[in-house]
């Protein structure tokens, strides 16, 4: 039986850790087996449209309005192993239910694939909030960064070695055998359901300690968190940050699949690229947001990423595809970058935000209303590309002279890229909300960026453009103060030197 204990042990606790590891892994096998590109590529190829592809996106995000039912399900039972892997059992059928529709049953239409995929989505946010809830008691408090961002390496790094052999693969296929696409994709769907299924079985063996939620209404619960004013302030950062974000990053590959034209395999290797440079600045993102504060960890890394979605904006403009590919991969690496040190530490800040006692009850509503404003992004991107299809900017130079004629692209924004550029304006006002949220132990951002400039510099050479990039914000302003002070004539050398 999956019954809780009373308290974990020593030897309980390392083996938990050592099973969640190896939970992850077969996570990100079905992940990579049936989510990101490939599933853009497969819905393309039985006939997606912007809205379409808008829906697929706001698919895991708005079935997040489940976990309601975690929280509902822990408080009755009290047994919160049970209910992440058996649901995380259910989430995995309907992947093997896709597979065999194609394999068995010779068809499958996009409708079918949403359908199914809607299944697969609301079983695995059901199981969610009680494996977060699991997991903070589970893992010792001062660890929560290292342990994570470890995790996240061994994944990421297996995500990278599945998703450049399977996008070979595909394009092998599409070149000899293009009318077996649909097959391909059917089987990589089988195989996630089945190493799914598998890790929800290892994920069993990991022990619990006994959690008691209150039995009050679940409603009274859910409000629960929304009267702790700080707490919701956090929700708001985080709920216009996901707005703002999904607006624009699930169109990405869309964009590259079909108006750049770019093969599957050239896709998939520039997003190993991002996730190379995040699994190589993982630990050092761990190590920061377990010394210094999460709130400033992302204060630093969200204007690099704001800038890479704006860079998006100049993708295509040139003659030569090397130089889209080459800026693309630029694009890329210091995304994946940036998004590393966000993502781990909105994660952190959550559960560092949350009452031990109540964790299950806030860390669902924030994943839930996070996740209702998240599905409204690739909806409303879905909406606008539609409407920008039609609609087209173009900034160009001319030079004209009685030898040569040359005109040069500045900004050319169609479809996609007017979804860029809205969702990175859109992000940079969302950021200006996280200086209302208060953390325990938290340390100011120029602070944390001196000393990240410091550590890059000593002992991350390789970094240290991104040392700069990451402060060239403040280093703006810093210069804008000198030459005003200067010119009134009371500039002082504080006031000239940047806080970076």
């Amino acid at each position: 039986m999956l019954l809780p204990k009373e308290a974990l042990s020593e030897q309980d606790v390392q083996k938990g850790l050592k099973i969640v590891i190896w939970d992850g892994l077969a996570a990100e096998v079905m992940t990579v087996f049936s989510s990101g590109a490939f599933l853009v590529s497969m819905a393309l190829l039985l006939g997606a449209n912007s809205m379409q592809i808008g829906l697929l996106a706001a698919l895991p995000l708005a079935t997040n309005v489940f976990q309601l039912a975690s929280i509902w399900l822990v408080s009755r039972y009290h047994n919160r192993r049970i209910v992440a892997v058996l649901c995380a059992y259910f989430a995995r059928v309907p992947l093997l239910l896709v597979g065999l529709s194609v394999l068995v049953f010779s068809g499958l239409s996009l409708n079918l694939l949403i359908f199914m995929l809607f299944f697969h989505y609301v079983f695995g946010s059901i199981a969610g909030p009680s494996w977060n809830s699991w997991m903070k008691d589970m893992v010792p408090e001062n660890m929560l960064g290292e342990y994570f961002s470890r995790r996240s390496r061994y994944t990421q790094t297996l995500n990278v070695v599945l998703s450049i052999a399977l996008a070979l693969l595909l394009d092998w296929v599409k070149n000899r055998y293009p009318d077996y696409q649909l097959s391909v994709y059917a089987l990589f769907f089988m195989i996630a359901g089945s190493i799914g299924l598998i890790g929800s079985f290892v994920l069993s063996k990991a022990q619990e300690p006994q959690s008691y939620l209150s039995d009050s209404n679940i409603f009274a619960l859910f409000k629960s968190p929304l009267k702790n004013p700080n707490f919701r302030r956090l929700l708001v950062f985080n709920c216009a940050w996901a707005f703002a974000l999904n607006m624009a990053t699930p169109f990405f590959t869309v964009f590259m699949l079909t108006s750049l034209k770019l093969p599957i395999s050239y896709v998939i290797i520039l997003g190993v690229a991002g996730q190379l440079a995040g699994i190589l600045t993982l630990q050092l993102w761990g190590t920061f947001s377990d010394r210094y504060s999460n709130k400033s960890i992302i204060a630093a890394a969200a204007p690099l990423y704001i800038l890479c979605i704006l860079a998006w904006c100049f993708v295509g403009i040139y003659t030569h595809q090397y130089a889209n590919v080459l800026l693309l991969l630029a694009i890329h690496v210091f995304s994946g970058f940036a998004a590393a040190g966000i993502n781990l530490s909105l994660n952190n800040i959550g559960l560092k935000l949350a009452p031990k006692k109540d964790a299950i009850v806030y860390l669902s509503v924030k994943n839930i209303v996070v996740a209702v404003a998240s599905s409204l992004g690739p909806l409303a991107g879905g909406m606008l590309a539609v409407y920008f299809a039609e609609r087209k900017l173009l900034m160009t130079i001319d030079w004209s002279s009685p030898v040569i004629h040359k005109t040069f692209k500045l900004l050319e924004l169609h479809e996609w890229n007017f979804l860029f550029i809205i969702g990175a304006l859109l992000a940079l006002v969302a950021l200006n909300r996280l200086s209302r949220v208060k953390e325990l132990g938290e340390i100011h951002k120029d602070i944390v960026r001196r000393i990240m400039r410091k550590t890059i510099k000593n002992n991350l050479r390789d970094y240290f453009l991104i040392g700069d990039l990451i402060s060239i914000n403040e280093q703006l302003k810093a210069t804008v103060r000198a030459r005003r002070n200067r010119h009134k004539g009371t500039g002082t050398v504080d006031d000239q030197t940047p806080l970076a």
